[in-house]
């Protein structure tokens, strides 16, 4: 029997124990200890294993202050390459005191209800810890007893919670002897939700605090290693940590141990016999380039693969668009001016935007420029880099879209606004130029609402299709259908009156190479509706108005031929 594939899991005792498929990057650990950095922060895109690691860590250095527990977790390490290291690493196993706090849960409504999140995380990590406090409560000062059985218990005050995490090395250093490891997840999802709710500075604040008492001034501190999308140094949450390490998608070091390399790729699908699907994951969810390392979308191809396992011809999916909300590049579009307008085409287009690099991006200047903005998109995974250059004493990218998968975000959250923004519009004009077959007055009114619309033309008859029936839809006096799934051959679009007394039309769509071919292919795609014999449909259902139009379109231009059977 194969091995479960780990869709979801994140916890690595349990990804061993249960006997997931388990891609080996216990190497992280070596390059960490190597590197000897004091406060480590990785940033990487969403969902590229960044919580599996940090877990991972937990269970390779911590100390449990239980013989038996430290057993079992050396032997969950049994057989992966950190065991061939050498001493000097595997010497480094079940050492130290670990609090491992994840921030993610603080994704909330308010700032009170993302305190609290943060607040229940850190009580569970102090209550996880409890059994050793106890223990050892005799070489603690009462004070510090009690603070510690307070935050535990989530009795603590806000000033007390702020400090917490220095309390803890503290008390673990007085009971073990110990400095503590601190492992940090997901830093900058608070930051990244109180910025959309409007409680940005409050937040700030909090974790400014939270990480100073943590980092700064902790002599109990063994390490530290904290992950997050961004580097946010602006608003001071690192400030004066001299010893902070900034890792992220642009360096050298650790590049292949935050998502899958191809290797590794094409070794799981082996192992569940579906590589012969492989140039289709490599199309959907490779593209990135960490440092000088290519990389895969480890969820993605995780949850392809499970799909293949169960139909090998399964079709790719773009399931990273479900693990966040893409706020952002709803925002970016909605908000984008014609010369970001005409970027967003040529990056969906397969083009490149050459954009300087600045890595201490902030929610807060996100939208002060346009070079902000497009930094924020490559750090958190949606563009990657061509190339990188170095002008002017500054360093510049070569970006474009990573894969389709991404492409497939950026082309939904385009139609999806596109849909909202003609819902409160009025199309009557457009409606009564359909009924009496004015083709200029068509045109014109289509040719306006394609000017500011984001358009794309690797899959230019989908955009096209969509973007007529879209509007088409709104009318109230005529049901529209799109028979672009059937597969039966039928034209693109078909409008009836509810009435078998009022009219019909049939539309085909058409996309030209060049716009010199603009009249040619709308009247090419006014004789396919003949060939296709629609018209005899709707005649059978009862139908004796009917109207035919052809619509050819090259980018943002149209043309529109017609044929009416008045009967």
């Amino acid at each position: 029997m194969k091995k479960a594939l780990p869709v979801g899991v994140e916890n690595f005792e349990d990804m061993v124990k249960s006997g997931y498929y388990y891609v080996d990057k216990t190497m992280f650990i070596k390059e960490l200890l190597d590197m000897k950095g004091k406060v480590n922060l990785f940033t990487r895109p969403r969902r590229f294993g960044k919580t599996l690691n940090l877990s991972m860590l937990r269970y390779f250095f911590e100390d449990t202050g239980n013989v038996e527990k430290n057993g079992q977790n050396k032997e969950l390490f049994r057989g992966m390459k950190i065991m061939d290291a050498g001493d000097a690493y595997t010497g480094q196993m079940g050492m130290y005191p670990i609090i491992n706090l994840t921030l993610k849960s603080a994704k909330q409504k308010d700032f009170e209800t993302a305190y609290y999140m943060i607040q229940a995380e850190l009580s569970s990590e102090f209550e996880r810890h409890r059994e050793i406090v106890e223990w050892g409560k005799e070489r603690l000062a009462a004070k510090e007893y009690e603070q510690y059985v307070s935050i535990a218990e989530e009795k603590a005050d806000q000033r007390l919670v702020r400090g917490s995490l220095k309390l803890f090395s503290q008390c673990m250093k007085r009971i073990t002897g110990k400095n503590t490891v601190i492992l940090l997840d997901e830093y900058d999802v608070p930051l990244e939700n109180a910025y959309f709710k409007g409680v940005y500075d409050e937040m700030v604040d909090f974790i400014r605090s939270l990480f100073e008492s943590a980092l700064k001034t902790n002599d109990y501190l063994q390490f530290a290693v904290i992950t997050g999308c961004l580097r946010i140094t602006k608003e001071s949450i690192f400030t004066g940590l001299n010893h902070l390490r900034i890792v992220s998608i642009l360096d050298q070091r650790y590049d292949e141990h935050f998502g899958f390399t191809e290797p590794e790729v094409l070794r799981m699908m082996e192992y569940y016999n579906v590589e012969s699907r492989f140039p289709t994951v490599k199309e959907w969810y490779d593209g990135y380039m960490f440092g000088s390392t290519e990389v895969y979308n480890p969820w993605s191809v995780i949850n392809y693969i499970y799909d293949l396992y169960a139909d090998i011809n399964a079709f790719p999916r773009p399931y990273w668009i479900n693990t966040s909300s893409n706020d952002i590049i709803k925002d970016l579009i909605a908000r984008a001016d014609r010369e970001t307008k005409g970027q967003i085409e040529e990056l969906l287009n397969g083009g490149t935007l050459d954009i300087q690099v600045h890595e201490e991006v902030t929610y807060g200047d996100m939208y002060s420029s346009g070079e902000n903005l497009w930094n924020f998109l490559y750090f958190t995974g949606y563009l990657t880099k061509k190339n990188e250059y170095f002008k002017e004493s500054a360093i510049f990218l070569r970006a474009r879209i990573p894969n389709i998968e991404v492409k497939t975000i950026y082309q939904t959250t385009i139609l999806n606004l596109f849909r909202d923004k003609i819902k409160k519009e009025d199309f009557r004009d457009l409606y009564r130029a359909i009924e009496g077959g004015n083709t200029e007055k068509m045109r014109d009114i289509l040719n306006s609402q394609l000017f500011p619309t984001i358009s794309f033309y690797d899959s230019a008859e989908n955009f096209y299709r969509g973007f007529m029936t879209g509007i088409l839809s709104q009318s109230e006096d005529y049901l529209v259908k799109s028979n672009r799934e059937s597969g039966n051959g039928r034209s693109d679009i078909m409008v009836k009156s509810p009435s078998l007394r009022g009219k019909a039309f049939v539309l085909e769509v058409k996309v030209s190479d060049s716009i010199d071919n603009l009249d040619d292919d709308a009247e090419k795609a006014l004789r396919q509706i003949q060939k296709k014999k629609d018209m005899e449909e709707l005649r059978t259902e009862g139908y004796q108005k009917i109207g035919c139009y052809g619509i050819s379109f090259f980018r943002k231009d149209c043309e529109v031929r017609f044929e009416a059977s008045w009967h």
